[in-house]
């Protein structure tokens, strides 16, 4: 049954303690249901399928057990579970024709997104200062970016990220909501749960403008600090060639920075209204970067570098000579070793 938006969002309701909310979906329309319903399961699919690979080549490959795809890896794991804790729901809600999601399962929701979007946020400046020590510190950096150091970064990302959480899941809890209201999303956010709220929530914007902006403008500075930093390392180098692999080396970060933080900018500071092509237009913008991003991210990752293509394609095939890929990734380590003392002298 087609709910009618505009009326819906525009009628007060009395308020009160509801059981569960209803979801606007992906779309009103109910002849594009089914074609969504294949389109998204497809997304979902691949998302999944394309970070576990990526998981799987970094985790059997010995030659990838550095820093740079310790966090690759980290990010590929959190990019589907991020994925998860909207997709499947939206999914379920197209098959059976219900928008309805209860209000335990609602706060549930709230809190893994944030988490894991949070989370994609941090790993991502991680991975920023990751490469800026490798550029800019070549020598010291097997010593800054040591596997206790990485996993230690790993651990403070998850716990920042939680606490962010549940500082908003809680002051979401406090609210009362109004019934016979529409969440104008397909999922559980902020700005939408505060839209249907019938309580005061001056105190959840204010924590949502200082804190959540926080959250996204300190990882954002960092990074550009770092790759300005890159950059000038960079073209200070003597050799073409040396120039041309650091950018090759960063350019599939900067290519998923720009389109993660690109959408996510778009999405929280672009003003907002209660029409109908408005939400429409947030929903299109949710969707960029909870499903569209974690679906690019493993063809960016592995198109643009060589040892990914690599690892890819021994994971794929089966390699049959595990013995020569260990003589490979030991002539590869004594070949870098070399470059570093070279430097040095």
């Amino acid at each position: 049954m087609s709910l009618s938006l505009t009326s819906v969002l525009m009628a007060g309701g009395n308020q009160s303690s509801i059981s569960e909310f209803l979801l606007w979906g992906l779309s009103e329309r109910p002849e594009q249901q089914h074609m969504l319903f294949l389109l998204f399961l497809w997304m979902y699919v691949v998302i999944v399928a394309g970070n576990l690979l990526i998981v799987l080549a970094i985790g059997t490959d010995r030659c990838l057990h550095t820093p740079m795809y310790f966090f690759l890896a980290t990010l590929s794991c959190d990019d589907i579970l991020f994925t998860s804790t909207t997709v499947p729901k939206a999914l379920v809600n197209i098959q059976t024709q219900s928008r309805s999601i209860s209000y335990a399962e609602c706060l549930a929701q709230l809190y893994f997104f944030l988490t894991f979007g949070d989370m994609d946020i941090f790993l991502l400046a991680t991975m920023a200062y990751d490469r800026y020590v490798a550029i800019c510190y070549p020598l010291h950096y097997t010593v800054v970016m040591s596997h206790r150091r990485c996993v230690l970064l790993v651990t403070a990302c998850w716990t920042l990220t939680s606490l962010v959480a549940v500082t908003h899941t809680f002051l979401i809890f406090r609210l009362s909501f109004c019934s016979k209201k529409i969440i104008p999303d397909f999922f559980c956010d902020l700005g939408p749960l505060m839209k249907v709220s019938c309580s005061d929530t001056r105190v959840n914007e204010l924590v949502l403008f200082f804190l959540g902006g926080a959250v996204i403008l300190i990882p954002f500075v960092l990074i550009l600090v770092s790759y300005i930093h890159i950059v000038s390392a960079i073209l200070r180098a003597p050799s073409a060639q040396g120039r041309y692999k650091a950018f090759s080396t960063c350019g599939s970060h900067l290519a998923v920075v720009a389109l993660f933080f690109g959408t996510v900018i778009r999405a929280y500071l672009r003003p907002s209204s209660s029409s109908l092509n408005s939400v429409e237009d947030d929903v299109s913008g949710a969707v960029m970067y909870t499903v569209v991003t974690p679906l690019l991210n493993p063809f960016i990752y592995s198109l643009r570098n060589k040892d990914m293509k690599r690892a890819l394609g021994r994971l794929v095939c089966k390699r049959k000579h595990p013995c020569l890929q260990n003589r490979m990734c030991n002539f590869q380590t004594n070949l870098k070793e070399k470059v570093l003392l070279n430097r040095k002298q």
